[in-house]
């Protein structure tokens, strides 16, 4: 082969190479001592013609110079343009970044508060330490009242004063409820309005129950408010949280600030009504206690309980996600699990 030949092919090959691993093969291929194709050509000169000889050693120590040189220049510009090592490769896939969610009982209660403000209620916030007027006296429980029992409640040790006069005991609130008369205090009916926070009970850990869980409290209170239109309310109030028309069922029940009482069941999401273990084989599931104000309440706030009537209803947001994401123990949206709170996050 020529050393014209040999010239042209360097050059092609050079223009073909683009990367630093490119230019490496590009070398070894020409100058390689072994078997680089400059090597084999000067190897030749030996079998040449002795009056050829002369020209070819020439101009095949003007090629391999020419290599030379060609190759260092392209190494160098290469290296050059090369990231350092521990440069960001801005070429390799992105990491997908882990996403965080807020917690499923807080998506629950924001999703609770949507509906109620799309209806005109106002969202209010009260403090967790009580004190026994407006968790008790004022809500139609005084001391010796039975259902006080009911509440397991925790006391705490200093007292605080009270609207007679007196100084009550302090307490962690066992219900939202009391967020009824401190804004009934000092605001005049009409009024529409719920309170969501943490309530908490002196109850075991266990599967269906928590010391410490979530409540929103609901309060209507104007002229002329009927127990129908409490049915309307919470009637709208399930088929817009459960997303379909939901049949419901009011039974009656008992509580000292509510006459008549009921308690709200919604048909079982989980069998349609024909009964299954989630239900306890009934085909209802309990969802929250209402009923209308009763007139004591009003007359611990100064209402006229001849003219203004209301309703009132507390729904605990633990038993609502229960319901929602189909999950048969309380204790799993308390023990952060992130498997199980990404599983069901909304």
């Amino acid at each position: 082969m020529s050393v014209e030949d040999l010239q042209q092919q360097f050059v092609a090959a050079m223009n073909a190479a683009s990367t630093s691993a490119d230019l490496k093969a590009l070398r070894d291929d020409f100058l390689g001592r072994k078997q680089g194709r400059v090597t084999a050509l000067v190897k030749s000169i030996a079998s040449a013609p002795p009056d050829e000889r002369r020209a070819l050693g020439a101009g095949a120590n003007a090629l391999k110079q020419l290599i030379e040189n060609a190759l260092t220049v392209r190494e160098a510009e290469a290296l050059a343009a090369a990231p350092p090592k521990d440069a960001l490769d801005v070429t390799l896939p992105a990491r997908q970044p882990w996403m965080g969610r807020r917690h499923p009982l807080t998506q629950v209660q924001e999703r609770v508060e949507d509906i109620f403000m799309a209806m005109g209620y106002q969202v209010i916030e009260g403090p967790e330490i009580e004190d026994d007027w407006h968790n008790f006296e004022a809500l139609n429980m005084p001391a010796e009242h039975p259902a006080r029992d009911m509440q397991d409640t925790l006391y705490l040790s200093s007292p605080v004063p009270v609207p007679d006069g007196g100084r009550a005991a302090t307490l962690l609130r066992t219900h939202t409820s009391g967020m009824q008369i401190r804004y009934m205090e000092h605001h005049e009916p009409p009024v529409r309005i719920i309170a969501p926070g943490r309530v908490y009970r002196r109850d075991s850990f266990d599967a269906t129950h928590t010391p410490m869980f979530t409540q929103i409290e609901g309060l209507v209170v104007d002229e002329g408010i009927s127990l129908g239109d409490l049915k309307g309310t919470l009637n709208t109030f399930a088929e817009a949280f459960f997303e379909a028309r939901v049949a419901t069922r009011f039974r009656p029940s008992f509580f000292p600030y509510t006459e008549p009482s009921a308690e709200l069941d919604v048909e079982c999401q989980g069998c349609s009504g024909r009964g299954c273990p989630l239900c306890k084989q009934t085909g209802w599931i309990e969802v929250l206690g209402c009923g209308m104000v009763h007139p004591a309440v009003f007359e611990a706030v100064g209402y006229d309980a001849n003219r203004y009537t209301g309703f009132a209803f507390g729904v605990g947001i633990e038993r609502l996600a229960l319901r929602l994401y189909g999950v048969d123990d309380i204790r799993m949206f308390y023990e952060n699990d992130l498997r199980f709170l990404q599983q069901v996050a909304l």
